[in-house]
């Protein structure tokens, strides 16, 4: 564990490391076709100082302000400088529909709001709503103020007149670590979105005990792809790098990542467990055209106790696709597959799998590079207790977690907050986990999401939900339990089948709905024959339509549970 720079708040961390790291490069954006601006931390935190400064003399000093839009350098400035001195943050789902964000805004009373450009008219109709308090609409996009909006890059050049006249009201503003200066929408999965309160403590507890075990420094270039309104990405994505004085670059698009990757010699990001899964799938097909799949599986198994340095060597050509300069990748948001991590880490790149939730700002625990177990999410960070409540007799039950990145609660719904915080701080997680006698966490599934069989079995859909998805031609699936008689308990398990009628079609030479029903009855078949008999899948549905799922492609259970039933 390295030593970590101590900070109280955001401020303080980023007067620290702008001693650290001033001239430094901290955003590298391109502007052209080969052409790019870099900002040096230096800059950025100009930047955050003339912002704060004008967003105070608006009169928004203590007021809340959201911010909508795509991972851009913009959005953390205006994110920065509403957190270090001006007022309370609140990032929006960019993936949210007008109606659904209208009622956000309404419920965390925000009187303005950042956007961009593919925003401007939903927010435009939202102005005009009775039932906010919204007042001051900025644009990242806009250049100067036009029909009542202002832009990003016109308030920071107002603010630093005033800072230049010496107007220190930003700069000299003190912070108060233990407030809520954040709120954050949690995803919804299995019931209304709840405001969860974090501050300033909550948030640099989070990044020093991540900094102190993630393999990053300021000689790291991190590439910025999952949404910076997950706390996820803002915590170890925006703000591990701030602190660490690492330079950052934004990633395209889903479509665009291994171009970025190389484009901007990334050496650590983090993506959700599909990404690596496409990732893998893509490799091992490029194999398996080349001939080149079985001595490729050969070596990795031959090769696995080598240092990474030495399975780097080996697998040169695929550390190439990746640009040759990848130290880390992290996995968050859901389970990864073990087969794709084995791979990943087989091949000489250090894949660690992380967990958190928005209310633990959001890491608990995480794998490093040097303790890892495939299948784990690690153990929990320095600062951090874990316990297992209720455990069965095999040492599985709620995962219940303590320490500085807990949060202080939920805005507003202090019922839903005693749900889940005990009066000495101890945090349900609603996740159901094992850990190891060596400190390592493995979780099982969502407590909600549990099937319980009249044999008091309990089936965890996701476990079975990652083998059905491995089907080539199954795009996702959804596990739930289908009432057979009267007897409420009497539960047989099902599956509904989301498959890629191209796929099946080039995988199978099959076309038809009846041919590929009996193909993926067949696949359902041989996964029953590695179950024991109380998880087989006993009814499949089969559709092409998505399930339906949160902004963070995490199954809405309830939403998909209920649509089947009404048909």
């Amino acid at each position: 564990m390295r030593k970590i720079l101590e900070v109280t708040d955001l401020k303080d961390m980023l007067n620290k490391t702008r001693e650290l790291y001033g001239d430094k490069p901290g955003y590298k954006i391109r502007i052209g076709e080969g052409k790019y601006k870099i900002y040096t931390h230096n800059e950025i935190r100009d930047m955050i100082n003339y912002l704060g400064t004008e967003l105070i003399n608006l009169g928004l000093k203590g007021k809340k302000i959201a911010v909508i839009g795509e991972n851009r350098y913009e959005w953390e400035i205006a994110y920065l400088a509403v957190a270090c001195g001006t007022g309370i943050i609140v990032p929006l789902d960019r993936s949210l529909p007008p109606n659904e964000l209208e009622e956000l805004i309404e419920r965390s009373e925000v009187e303005a709001i950042f956007y961009s450009k593919k925003y401007e008219e939903a927010i435009k109709q939202i102005r005009f709503s009775e039932k906010n308090k919204l007042k001051h609409l900025i644009s990242m996009d806009t250049d100067v103020h036009d029909e009542g909006i202002y832009s990003e890059k016109e308030l920071i050049e107002k603010g630093k007149e005033l800072v230049d006249g010496g107007n220190r009201d930003f700069i000299d503003a003190k912070i108060n670590p233990d407030e809520m200066n954040i709120m954050l929408f949690t995803s919804g999965t299995t019931s209304k979105s709840k405001v969860v309160a974090l501050s300033h403590k909550n948030l640099v507890s989070n990044v020093m005990d991540s900094a102190s075990v993630i393999d990053v420094d300021s000689s790291d270039k991190v590439l910025s792809f999952l949404p910076l309104h997950h706390v996820f990405e803002c915590t170890v994505g925006m703000l591990l790098s701030l602190y660490l004085g690492a330079e950052r670059s934004f990633c395209d698009g889903i479509r665009h990542i291994l171009e970025n990757i190389n484009e901007y010699n990334i050496t650590f990001s983090s993506f959700v467990p599909a990404i690596y899964e496409s990732m893998y799938k893509n490799i091992m097909k490029t194999l398996e055209k080349q001939g080149k799949l079985e001595a490729v599986k050969k070596l990795m198994v031959e090769n696995r106790d080598k240092t990474m340095a030495e399975k780097k060597e080996i697998f040169k050509d695929i550390h190439n696709i990746f640009g040759g300069n990848v130290k880390m990748f992290i996995s968050g948001a859901a389970a990864l597959d073990k087969d794709v991590e084995q791979a990943f880490r087989d091949w000489g790149i250090n894949l660690c799998q992380g967990y958190g939730l928005t209310e633990t700002s959001p890491v608990i625990g995480v794998e490093t590079n040097e303790n890892f177990r495939v299948g784990s999410i690690g153990k929990p960070l320095p600062h951090v207790q874990a316990r297992i409540d209720d455990a069965n007799e095999e040492g599985m039950g709620e995962l219940v977690v303590k320490g500085p990145n807990v949060m202080l609660g939920y805005y507003g719904d202090e019922e839903a907050t005693k749900e889940v915080m005990e009066k000495d701080g101890w945090f349900h997680t609603g996740d159901l986990a094992k850990i190891d006698e060596d400190g390592y966490i493995y979780i099982c599934g969502r407590k909600k999401s549990v099937i319980v069989l009249k044999n008091g079995k309990n089936i965890f859909p996701e476990e079975m939900e990652a083998l059905v998805n491995k089907v080539e031609g199954v795009k996702e699936s959804f596990i739930f339990g289908k009432q057979q008689s009267d007897d409420k308990e009497d539960i047989k398990i099902n599956v509904k089948i989301v498959f890629d009628r191209d796929i099946m079609k080039e995988a199978y030479k099959v076309d038809t709905d009846e041919e590929i029903r009996k193909v993926l009855s067949d696949k359902i078949k041989e996964i029953n024959k590695i179950m024991p008999k109380y998880k087989a899948i006993r009814g499949m549905i089969i559709s092409e339509e998505p399930l339906i799922k949160t902004t963070t492609n995490k199954i809405k259970r309830q939403a998909n549970l209920e649509k089947i039933q009404n048909k």
